[in-house]
């Protein structure tokens, strides 16, 4: 191909749809298709440099304005404050809603685990022994022990940062590596549940359970709900891969991994109320039973959310993904 020729024979073509460029939002019907048929003519060219005679300045030239043109005839969409107010409203609340068959079952044999783990470290020092020398294990349980003092031992402010900071990853852990046959999610939620069943276990032993509880449940109800959202939908995201039903693979993956990912940024906003929680309230001096309550009013407070706004959005065919118009259309699959 001669490039002088081809470059003589299309400019006013170019010269024209950049003249259409500068005035987007002043064009008439007749210009508006005009700039749609030299949109596409231009591409044409496009492709046809790259693939003959390939020459970086004129390349550089036509991608700049074939860029310009699709921006114009395909149209931006740019996030605003009703796309946050739809995804809090209607698109979180429903994803967590609808993987609920996975993440309840996955909470209550997860805190079955917990509780068989605490019961076997409380009730045989054969196995205590094994953790930590007796003396140890005494300044970790003890009044004023490093169990007591861990929720106070830095400023609330960075204590309640470096809490969610490190719940969030675990979160999104759970998240991201559910695609891998669901397998490192039970090993994080079992490294969890021991951890769990360890203190319990411990302060069972020394006595103190109801300080361990008192310590815990302000903030761990709804930071362990966040971890047994994000593991059930872990799980389930893996079991697509396994079984993706009547969409085909790809497609499945994607539609659950987008709502997953959703799910990320929402359990972060839930991480935060729980470690502020953890920073502020748990080692405040309010009585035992005040600060429980608030950990109880807090974990209510998110259970209707999701059960009374994420069902109402279900039911209204709100699956948690990006709404249609963000989404490139999938092939339709027979159930």
């Amino acid at each position: 191909m001669d490039v002088d020729v081809f470059v003589s024979a299309h400019r006013a073509e170019w010269d024209r749809l950049a003249a259409l460029l500068r005035r987007p939002n002043r064009l008439t019907g007749a210009e508006a298709d005009e700039l749609v048929v030299l949109y596409q003519r231009t591409a044409t060219h496009l492709s046809l440099i790259r693939s003959s005679t390939p020459d970086p300045r004129l390349t550089g030239h036509l991608t700049q304005l074939v860029a310009r043109a699709r921006s114009v005839v395909t149209g931006t969409r740019r996030a605003t404050w009703r796309d946050a107010a739809r995804f809090l409203t209607r698109g979180f609340p429903a994803a967590v809603y609808r993987t609920r068959h996975w993440w309840v079952p996955t909470a209550l044999l997860s805190v079955a685990v917990a509780a068989l783990l605490g019961w076997w470290i409380g009730t045989h020092p054969e196995v205590r022994s094994t953790i930590a020398a007796p003396a140890e294990l005494r300044r970790l349980t003890q009044p004023g022990g490093q169990y007591e003092t861990y929720y106070s031992s830095h400023p609330a402010t960075s204590f309640a940062a470096q809490v969610w900071t490190n719940n969030a990853q675990a979160v999104a852990m759970c998240l991201v590596l559910g695609g891998f046959l669901c397998l490192p999610v039970v090993w994080i939620l079992f490294q969890n549940m021991l951890n769990l069943g360890l203190g319990a276990g411990l302060m069972s032993d020394a006595g103190r359970l109801d300080t361990f509880l008192g310590l815990v449940l302000p903030h761990g109800l709804l930071e362990l709900t966040a971890v047994f959202v994000a593991a059930g939908t872990g799980l389930r995201l893996g079991w697509t891969l396994i079984d993706p039903g009547p969409r085909s693979r790809r497609d499945a993956l994607a539609a659950e991994g987008r709502a997953a990912m959703g799910m990320a940024i929402g359990l972060a906003l839930v991480l935060f109320v729980s470690g502020a929680i953890e920073g502020f309230v748990t080692p405040s001096g309010l009585p035992t039973w005040a600060r429980i309550t608030i950990g109880i009013a807090a974990e209510a407070a998110f259970l209707l959310y999701v059960y009374v706004l994420g069902g109402r959005a279900v039911r209204e065919g709100e699956t948690g993904d990006l709404a249609a118009g963000a989404i490139s259309a999938v092939r339709p699959t027979a159930a």
